[in-house]
């Protein structure tokens, strides 16, 4: 029986998840979880890059001790964070995206490239924090200058394990650099800002793509040695694989971020799709995800933090105190705020604690309806069902407010989407598994859904 093992890192926690394929269903184990979150060094926000490859080793060793063989391995990560190298050494820090410091090199961009010509070529919505900017934050302080390559964070991970340097596409087309027709790095926006030509000189590869073996070092240290597969690295992309859906029913992709969108065959890189602030990222074979960043759980982790409530006391308290004020939960000052509660108040007026969670739980549940009708009005049909994948497929109270807010029908699961979408790409390049349809039909029967209306 092969075993594989997703490694799923977000940017509050990282898990090990055991799968395999018995009685026709998928089978899964956590086998390891760590925490993780993103550092406070010399006035700017950094990632631990070598504590994040420690626990990734770490768990690798637990899996292979607790579960025995392990065939083949990937790793997702968050999008639109990388690793700058000269040969084999790290260029630090590797800054957080939600680090200030593209604030001014983003204005720096687009007085070079105006952001409607980006949008035209890569389809890729505009965030502060994108790849783009970042490389170019990096290029101004002259850290491109020595840099030979740059790996966004899942194969660098993949990297120091195996030694061989890859660039995935669903992750690479989060970098905003990507041209949506082409699927390759785009020379001219390369050239425009004067970033080093040779750090895009790798070959975008498709998902299901095997990497190689861990290098004897790591096989040591872990305990066995396992094949590295590409899973789709951008973890929202592993999660839509995952989501029980077909054609273009719409999906939401629920966690620090919630992305709502459809897949399509084609980039939407029009003048509706700029001004609706949709985003096209790629999906497996060369598909898009037409979708919209809403700010997410990030609210709520935060305020709920700062409140000290576990989440059901949080749930609890907000269904204890409804009120009708809403706030746009894509405001920038929800992006990295001192104090989210300090935040919402800002906006929202004086509100109590409960009617504050409250205030963010109706919030984002019209900032899905509103997205899901920027769908409906794409596909010329109003959407009636919405599948909600990931951890906030488990917040009851956030998806009966958005079935009532949407006037749909809400498919609640699998909440361990990204980690089953991961498994999903190793089971196809493995030949267990034949194509993603296949694996999601397997998933539906694996794992319960819940349905609000």
């Amino acid at each position: 029986m092969k075993q594989y093992l997703a490694i799923d890192i977000g940017a509050s926690s990282g898990r090990h998840i055991v799968g395999r394929s018995e009685n026709g269903k998928l089978v899964t184990e956590e086998v390891y979880r760590f925490p993780n979150g993103a550092k406070e060094r010399e006035g700017h926000l950094v990632w631990d890059i070598r504590g994040l490859l420690r626990e990734v080793k770490r768990g690798m060793a637990a899996a292979i001790e607790k579960c025995g063989e392990i065939e083949s391995f990937s790793v997702d990560t968050w999008a639109v964070d990388y690793v700058l190298l000269d040969g084999d050494a790290e260029i630090s820090p590797c800054y957080a995206y939600r680090d200030a410091r593209t604030e001014e090199a983003a204005q720096q961009v687009h007085a070079r490239i105006p952001f409607a010509e980006l949008y035209r070529r890569t389809g890729i919505q505009f965030q502060p924090f994108n790849t783009i900017y970042q490389l170019y934050a990096d290029k101004c302080a002259g850290r491109t200058e020595r840099a030979t390559d740059f790996l966004m964070l899942p194969e660098y991970l993949l990297y120091k394990l195996t030694g061989v340097k890859t660039c995935e596409y669903t992750n690479a087309t989060s970098t905003g650099l990507v041209n949506a027709r082409t699927h390759a790095f785009d020379g001219e926006i390369v050239s425009a800002l004067g970033l080093p030509a040779r750090l895009f000189e790798k070959k975008i590869v498709q998902p299901c793509t095997a990497v190689g073996e861990l290098l004897p070092s790591v096989a040591a240290e872990v305990g066995g040695q396992m094949r590295a597969v590409l899973c789709a690295t951008h973890d929202t992309a592993s999660a839509v694989l995952a989501a029980p859906v077909r054609g273009e029913a719409p999906y939401l992709s629920s966690g620090t971020w919630s992305l709502l969108g459809v897949e399509q065959s084609a980039a939407h890189t029009d003048a509706e799709s700029m001004a609706a602030n949709f985003s096209n990222e790629g999906s497996i074979d060369g598909a898009f995800r037409w979708q919209k960043n809403i700010m997410g759980l990030w609210m709520l982790q935060s305020a709920r933090k700062e409140l000290g409530l576990t989440f059901a006391e949080a749930e609890r308290l907000a269904r204890a105190n409804p009120c009708d004020t809403l706030v746009n939960c894509n405001d920038a000052a929800f992006l990295a705020p001192a104090g989210m509660c300090a935040a919402v108040r800002a906006k929202a007026g004086d509100l109590s604690d409960g009617q504050l969670l409250y205030c963010i739980y109706n919030s984002l549940a019209h900032c899905y309806k509103d997205a899901l009708g920027t769908v409906g009005a794409k596909l010329g049909r109003r959407c009636g069902t919405l599948n909600v994948i990931g951890g906030g497929s488990r917040d009851a109270l956030l998806n009966e407010l958005t079935a009532r807010a949407a006037g749909v029908q809400v498919i609640a699961g699998p909440a361990e989407a990204t980690a089953l979408g991961n498994l999903l790409a190793q089971m196809i390049a493995g030949g267990e598994i034949g194509n993603i349809a296949e694996g999601r039909e397997i998933i539906k029967k694996s794992f319960p859904l819940t349905v609000y209306r």
